[in-house]
């Protein structure tokens, strides 16, 4: 591995989890209060877009990063509605 993949896996490393604090508070507390889905959805989506180009450029780390970034935010968006229609429902 080269010197530029691995301040790659180091930068992914921190842009990837960063919304994950998110995810693992509204399943601790099992509410979706403050929680906004559009963020995660928008984010979600471009970050679709980001492993298209890691595939065209060949880079590992921008491919790894966003797939695990990907799922983090599909859970924050099912979480969100599961949470969401729990509470409306009373």
């Amino acid at each position: 591995m080269e010197g530029h993949e691995i301040i790659g896996f180091i930068a992914g490393l921190g842009t990837t989890f960063a919304a994950a604090p998110d995810l693992y508070a509204m399943l601790k507390r099992k509410s979706s209060y403050g929680m906004n889905p559009t963020m995660a959805g928008i984010m979600g989506v471009f970050q679709i877009v980001w492993v298209y180009y890691g595939v065209l450029i060949d880079s590992l780390p921008v491919i790894v990063w966003n797939i695990i970034a990907i799922a983090i935010n599909s859970l924050t968006v099912v979480a969100f509605f599961h949470f969401a229609r729990a509470e409306s429902n009373g």
